[in-house]
């Protein structure tokens, strides 16, 4: 089973790679404080999750630069698990102006909450 997946995960990565979306395109000003915002965003994720594939894809159409935090390093899974309150992968961690986090799991979620904020 770990053999299928790891094929299946490569088959993902190279398609993602090949078919990459073309991004939005904004004025400097735009662009800036829309990294700026973007900036407040971590998603976490695993590289061959086609769910994260998904997320990642919409990010890189609507030209937002998403930092990512592999789940499968200890680091981010601890802040994960103890942040999130599971290891589900994607999650959106949302840090609000006020300092309060939001953390988001689903794909669809995700894409939603992201089209509604900076489409």
């Amino acid at each position: 089973m770990k053999v299928i997946r790891w094929i299946l995960g490569r088959v993902i990565l190279l398609l993602n790679t090949v078919f990459t979306p073309k991004s939005v395109k904004r004025s400097e000003a735009e662009q800036k404080e829309i990294d700026d915002a973007v900036a407040q965003l971590h998603l976490y994720q695993f590289d061959a999750c086609p769910f994260c594939v998904k997320v990642r894809r919409h990010a890189k159409r609507l030209n937002l630069p998403l930092a990512t935090r592999d789940a499968k390093q200890a680091q981010w899974e601890e802040e994960l698990v103890n942040g999130g309150g599971r290891r589900k992968v994607p999650c959106l961690r949302i840090e609000g102006k006020n300092g309060d986090v939001e953390w988001m799991y689903e794909s669809n979620d995700i894409i939603n909450y992201l089209d509604k904020r900076f489409a």
